[in-house]
């Protein structure tokens, strides 16, 4: 008797090996998260995102290395943050390239952060706590690689709550629901949710945006790059050289 043939569905768990960017931000959202748990109060002070310090203090950095800071109290949210970072940022590595696949999660992250200090000047009791607050973690520039995800692949399923399988534009739009309705109900988590739904934002306006902000900005440093060439070599509009 000839076998049946096999079922085309495969199930797996990960996208698999570990690509050098995602492996290189494990790395250090893991040395932050030691340093941190050891010195929490220097640390958070520090590095994390207080839009008080960076507006009154000029804390700038602070948009940036607050990414890679995590709760000192517990594992459970630098664990969910890496292996969200694991499952979704090594399939994108593959498909953008170790340098694309950074600046994507740079921009989004520092970009959420940024959403948060305006957030903090709403005139809304939701967002008043925000500007005292000190908001730290990857989950911004995190729920930017769902954002992707939900963009390239939306039919990819993903066991929401590690039980239910949704396709990915489907667990995009529900945390960004529970992001949203968290926030605007003036909890305490709702601090952090509004860097959530920053992620979101910049994620969406980077690869789908009006003017497409991945373009643009290489529109823009291609042209930065050719403008410096015709100085170093004197070249003038019509070819040249003198």
């Amino acid at each position: 008797m000839r076998r049946p043939p096999s079922s085309p569905v495969n199930y797996s768990f990960g996208p698999g090996a570990i690509t050098p960017a995602v492996r290189a931000l494990i790395i250090a959202n893991v040395a932050a998260f030691v340093i941190t748990y050891a010195f929490p109060e220097v640390m958070v002070d520090l590095f994390g995102l207080s839009p008080r310090a960076v507006l009154s203090e000029g804390r700038i950095w602070q948009l940036a290395t607050h990414i890679f800071l995590h709760d000192p109290g517990g594992f459970g949210h630098i664990l969910f943050n890496m292996l969200a970072l694991w499952m979704f940022g090594v399939e994108l590595e593959r498909r953008w390239g170790t340098r694309g696949f950074t600046w994507y999660f740079m921009i989004t992250g520092i970009g959420a952060g940024v959403v948060t200090v305006l957030v903090s000047f709403l005139p809304f009791t939701a967002t008043r706590s925000v500007f005292y607050a000190s908001t730290i973690g990857a989950s911004g520039a995190v729920y930017a690689l769902l954002m992707a995800w939900a963009l390239l692949f939306p039919h990819r399923q993903i066991l929401f709550m590690m039980i239910f399988p949704l396709p990915a534009r489907a667990v995009a739009a529900i945390l960004g629901a529970i992001a949203f309705f968290s926030a605007v109900g003036g909890r305490n988590s709702g601090v952090a949710e509004f860097t959530h739904l920053g992620g979101l934002l910049i994620g969406w306006f980077y690869l789908k945006g009006p003017t497409n902000l991945r373009l643009e900005f290489k529109y823009r440093l291609t042209k930065w790059r050719m403008d410096r060439l015709r100085k170093k070599f004197d070249v003038h509009k019509g070819g040249r050289i003198h």
